[in-house]
């Protein structure tokens, strides 16, 4: 079988009711062993203090925001290329979903920082390439919004998506291309030997699965909405013009 067959609404929509409940009872396992492992089960790091253990939201939250936008580019670029209305619609159900993400991962980022930086917010290049990306998020939802016709709004996005995936890059890699700053380097990395102690290391790798099962699960799930949503549009079209 081809992975090109799932392109079909029907068919996706079979699989993803296979997958889901098995996505949303991992994530939840995931979510919650991770958090409760994290937050009452580790001890506090011996410079930040308790303050350290908000990685365990804010590193998987700031995760999701970077890669949901990745994978809103490959859905949009399948779009562009092959025309799959099922990949434009899949774009448009994570773009909600990173959004949350990124408010999450800048609210956390912003308590973590004060005190440990004594700021609320510094003008850093990664904070300020994810506030970036949580600005083309916004553009990105209104403007499917505002556009009338489903296949323009998807083009649209889409060419939006190009451009909006180099500040989610940036957003990972821009202490490569800039001085450190203020934010502290990988947290994780195949490099072991920049990865934090394993005593921290453990529940978050875990916490970062539960948030990717649980993205995974609502992109599955509002992209049946957003089918089912254009097969109404499209019924409410017929109708009219039949009158």
């Amino acid at each position: 079988m081809s992975l090109w067959e799932y392109a079909n609404p029907v068919k996706f929509l079979a699989l993803s009711a296979k997958l889901q409940p098995f996505a949303w009872a991992a994530a939840a396992v995931g979510i919650g062993v991770g958090l409760i492992w994290g937050f009452f089960l580790t001890p506090e790091d011996y410079r930040q203090g308790a303050s350290i253990k908000i990685i365990y939201i804010h590193v998987p939250a700031a995760w999701i925001a970077i890669n949901a936008w990745i994978m809103m580019l490959v859905a949009s670029l399948i779009w562009l290329v092959r025309r799959h209305h099922v990949s434009a619609l899949a774009a448009r159900a994570a773009a909600p979903v990173g959004l949350v993400m990124t408010v999450i991962g800048l609210l956390t980022g912003a308590i973590w920082g004060q005190p440990i930086w004594g700021t609320w917010w510094a003008w850093d290049p990664r904070l300020t390439s994810f506030l970036i990306l949580f600005l083309f998020y916004l553009g990105y939802i209104a403007l499917w919004e505002a556009v009338e016709d489903p296949d323009t709004a998807a083009d649209l996005t889409s060419v939006l998506c190009l451009v909006g995936s180099v500040f989610a890059l940036m957003s990972r890699y821009a202490v490569l291309f800039w001085s450190q700053g203020l934010h502290q380097g990988a947290t994780l990395s195949l490099d072991k030997e920049e990865n934090i102690s394993d005593v921290f290391w453990q529940p978050l790798v875990l916490s970062i699965a539960g948030f990717t099962l649980l993205f995974l699960a609502l992109v599955l799930y509002r992209t049946g909405t957003e089918i089912a949503l254009r097969r109404a549009r499209a019924l409410t079209v017929r109708l009219e013009s039949s009158d």
